[in-house]
């Protein structure tokens, strides 16, 4: 497990160097999206109709930011349950998608377009939405103001703290972290 700095975009190569378990700081733009957005750009893509973002070695993070207080680029942003947005990622990973942050496990159909098209999961902390919030320096809404925090927003972030959860070869920290610890039982 290696401490890695990411500067985005984030490249299928630079992906391909990631390993579960790989400590890392991600800085440059990333954007966000929640269950409904993810549904509508889906909609989109089965439409033929264009996104109104390029997910193309882009990383999305799983979040709903609360407001911005004076001063503050976005509210607390901590990471939401990403297997709400499992029917919808694999989809996106064939457009291009390279990288997600979130929080809890990911189901089959995610971990094989993820080893297939080259992408990786990311694990954010969950509970530290206002530490995390520190990390954006900036926040704008691109796409589908209507749904209020659940809009999508490209965030430029600096030294982001994630952890690679599944890497693009399918290795889960989540299965291997536990069989390490049952092993010293």
């Amino acid at each position: 497990m290696a401490q890695v700095k990411i500067t985005t975009p984030l490249t299928r190569e630079k992906v391909a160097n990631l390993k579960a378990g790989d400590s890392c700081l991600i800085s440059g733009v990333i954007y966000t999206a929640r269950d409904a957005a993810h549904k509508r750009l889906c909609e989109l893509v089965e439409a033929g109709k264009e996104m109104p973002l390029d997910v193309k070695d882009n990383i999305i993070y799983f979040v709903g930011p609360t407001p911005a207080k004076p001063g503050q680029a976005i509210g607390s942003a901590g990471p939401t349950t990403s297997y709400r947005m499992d029917a919808y990622s694999p989809t996106l990973i064939r457009e291009g998608l390279t990288g997600m942050i979130g929080k809890g496990k990911r189901g089959p159909e995610v971990v094989a377009a993820m080893k297939e098209y080259g992408a990786v999961y990311f694990g954010a902390i969950g509970g530290c939405g206002a530490l995390l919030s520190k990390c954006i320096k900036k926040a704008e809404i691109v796409a589908y103001e209507d749904l209020g925090a659940e809009a999508i927003r490209r965030l430029e972030v600096e030294d982001f703290p994630a952890i690679v959860i599944i890497d693009s070869q399918g290795n889960n920290l989540y299965e291997s972290g536990r069989a390490d610890y049952l092993k010293t039982l």
